[in-house]
């Protein structure tokens, strides 16, 4: 029997600061988890959406170190980045805040208090790699070296870029420290761990029994870690950068980043609502829903749910729904590589067009595989869907209504069968969508809101009012006035997908809708500068993502007592959303078609970047191949030294050898005399660089033809791992003839 719950809180999965976002964030997490709330509030449900940004852990002191400045630096500037960019792709949040915060601090401490002081940890002493120049423990990240699967001198201590495959610093080849280069060694460090093997019973019930509708994915992953049995979790680190471990004899250790993120959920509820939190965390007629992305499930269903348990008054999430992996343009979207659409830069790149980008996304979502996104697939599915169905329904409804109605929603004066007809379609792909939706199935969700569209579109040509209005203007009212009714269903069907168009859209037909509660009014604690909400207080409207309360609709009159043209979930598929009669806002275009020149700079940008990490790769392997000494060769006397004649010399010309790419034809001063001799450096060294140049040759070597060319001699050079050759020179010039030796 389906539970009933009273409230939904919705966490997104928390960022970490130490980059941008990309558009694999975003279809995994951040777009559905939006789609979901937005959903929620037009059904005036209560909703909180709650997200932030994680802002401690490894990889943000790797890249603090690399710049040359402070954790707290990094983080301060790509939390600003990754907050602004997500509030102006439309990403609704109640509060996004941040794990650096005071609240969180105190808050994670606390948290880990309680369950030490409960008993709930073990603790151990174990070996763990240390950097001896540097004198600090190293995280796996500070670890590199060859990975033993693919040859990749980068690989991490857990985790290999190039081939994916999962590592521990053990199995790297010449593992050495990030910070100093060394070669790492084991100390012994205490640490505390919280004993995930305790908690498999109970989650194995928890999961497989009492969650069996989460998705395939989900269930299945956990279902892998259960079956191969869980073991005890570190929940500190050998660290100078995040939350302080609150017990004695913990100096120089944090909390474990797996552990402090998660609870950033609950710290940034307490910063919102500082009074009235605990009705979203402790009473169990809150739904808990997690959006994450797929590599985070063992957090979001193993780790923090045995946390919360372990700490015994919260309540657990109802679901964690998370899709797989959005490719790019047919490779792994990479952050190392720069291999990614990254959110900031589309928003540059792309104003105005953000709602482009989450059809798109959600369009294209990695529900239930891995997915790709190129941005072929991006122009087409703008101009052929969003721009030629959507936009041109609406638009052409609008415009005609202008032309034979001066803008006023005419009467239904003649319906016909063919209105009805399409009328009595929208219910059903209304019931639809609510399944979708309810069942995270976006994709289709979207599928089902332009199913809307192109109903419309179709008994917009079927019709033909544009020819009808020449002898028909009242059946050109009916079908003006059902075309109407269809937009306004859009504007509602597409909100929780393309919000600002639905806000223009609304501004054309003249309406206000309903956008949920506002959980920032009360006491007026929270800080300004998170993001606004749409919603109402239960007096006063707020524009979606601003916070501002809304008195009037968008011709500036009163909202109405009777909420007539106020759209809100329940009028889909209604009867008569628009009354007869009522007055239009102004016509403009919902979609811009974009052009090929668009798109072909963003391919070109993409082509760059996998030029410059070719380049990058083949250096990088030049580099290691140049590091590479042959081994000693078997051992000779002193006497058989002795036999070989090597003198200096200096070159006097030099030129190509006719048919052949690698000889040179040099001819030398010895001292003794002046010869020439052939040699394959054609490719190395050009002749005219050659002329003057001092050099060593073995100068007894038997002579041989070349090319038909004697050469009486060998010079003397010195080869690298990498094939490249250089030659043998005096520190200083001697005299032609010296001898070497």
């Amino acid at each position: 029997m389906k539970k009933e719950f009273q409230r939904t809180l919705v966490t997104s999965a928390l960022p970490y600061a130490n980059g941008p976002v990309h558009i694999g964030h975003l279809a995994g997490v951040y777009v559905p988890a939006d789609i979901y709330v937005r959903y929620l509030r037009l059904k005036g449900e209560d909703v909180l959406f709650v997200c932030g940004s994680d802002e401690h852990g490894v990889p943000i002191t790797i890249r603090a170190r690399k710049e040359g400045v402070t954790p707290q630096s990094i983080v301060d500037r790509y939390h600003k980045i990754i907050k602004d960019s997500l509030s102006a792709l439309g990403c609704n949040f109640d509060i996004y805040s941040r794990t650096t915060s005071k609240v969180h601090e105190k808050n994670a401490s606390a948290f880990f208090k309680k369950l030490y002081d409960e008993g709930k940890f073990t603790s151990k002493e174990s070996e763990q790699y240390f950097d001896p120049q540097a004198k600090v423990f190293l995280a796996d990240r500070y670890i590199t070296g060859t990975c033993p699967h693919c040859g990749n001198p980068d690989a991490y201590g857990d985790q290999c870029e190039k081939c994916g495959s999962t590592l521990s610093p053990e199995e790297l080849i010449n593992p050495k420290s990030k910070l100093s280069g060394a070669q790492p060694v084991k100390v012994k460090t205490k640490h505390w761990y919280l004993p995930l093997n305790e908690y498999e019973p109970w989650l194995r019930d928890w999961i497989l029994e009492q969650h069996k509708e989460w998705k395939t994915n989900v269930y299945g992953q956990c279902k892998s870690w259960l079956d191969a049995h869980l073991e005890p979790r570190a929940v500190t680190r050998d660290l100078d950068w995040g939350i302080p471990v609150p017990v004695d004899g913990a100096e120089g250790k944090v909390l474990y980043v797996w552990f402090d993120a998660p609870i950033g959920y609950i710290s940034n509820t307490q910063e919102l609502l500082p009074k009235d939190w605990q009705k979203w965390w402790k009473d169990p007629t809150t739904r808990l829903v997690h959006f994450i992305g797929k590599d985070n499930i063992v957090f979001h269903c193993i780790v923090f749910p045995s946390m919360l348990k372990a700490e015994g008054s919260y309540i657990l999430p109802d679901n964690v729904p998370s899709n797989e992996f959005l490719n790019l343009e047919g490779d792994k979207i990479s952050t190392s590589r720069n291999w990614a659409v990254w959110l900031n830069d589309y928003i540059h790149d792309f104003p105005g067009q953000e709602d482009v980008l989450r059809y798109v996304l959600c369009a294209n979502a990695p529900e239930t595989k891995d997915n790709d996104f190129t941005w072929k697939d991006f122009q087409q599915r703008n101009n052929s869907e969003l721009v030629a169905i959507f936009g041109n329904f609406v638009n052409r409804a609008v415009v005609l209504t202008q032309k034979y109605f001066g803008g006023k929603v005419p009467a239904d004066l003649k319906p016909e069968q063919i209105d009805m007809d399409t009328l009595s379609q929208i219910p059903a792909c209304r019931e639809r969508l609510e399944d979708d939706i309810e069942n995270f199935h976006f994709r289709e969700a979207l599928k089902e809101a332009m199913n809307i569209a192109r109903i419309g579109n179709k008994y917009i040509s079927d019709t033909e009012p544009w020819k009808v209005a020449k002898t028909d203007l009242d059946r050109t009212a009916s079908i003006l006035n059902t075309s109407l009714q269809i937009c306004a269903d859009l504007a509602i069907a597409f909100e929780p997908f393309t919000p600002f168009a639905c806000e223009k859209l609304r501004n054309i037909l003249n309406v206000g809708f309903w956008a949920g509660t506002d959980h920032r009014s009360g006491d007026g604690s929270v800080d300004p500068s998170h993001f606004g909400v749409a919603g109402t207080d239960g007096e006063n409207f707020f524009a979606p993502g601003s916070g501002r309360a809304i008195h009037t609709l968008p011709d500036g009159s009163p909202i109405p007592a009777d909420m007539s043209n106020i759209l809100s979930w329940d009028k889909l598929g209604g009867e008569d959303i628009l009354p007869a009669g009522h007055q239009l806002g102004e016509a403009e275009l919902l979609f811009q078609k974009i052009e090929d020149s668009v798109v072909e700079a963003q391919v070109k940008k993409l082509n760059d970047t996998k030029a410059a990490n070719e380049a990058a790769a083949e250096k990088l392997v030049e580099e290691e191949a140049a590091k590479k000494v042959e081994p000693q060769k078997a051992e000779c006397t002193f006497d058989d030294f002795q036999k070989m004649d090597i003198r200096t010399a200096t070159v006097l010309s030099a030129e190509k050898v006719q048919k052949s790419d690698k000889l040179l034809k040099l001819t030398i001063d010895t001292g003794i005399d002046q010869r020439v001799i052939v040699s394959g450096i054609a490719k190395t060294y050009k002749p005219e660089d050659l002329v003057g140049k001092q050099i060593c040759i073995l100068a007894n070597l038997k002579p041989r033809v070349i090319f038909g060319i004697e050469s009486k001699g060998m010079i003397l050079m010195a080869q690298q791992g990498d094939g490249k050759m250089r030659f043998i020179t005096p520190a200083e010039v001697l005299v032609n003839g010296s001898i070497v030796g």
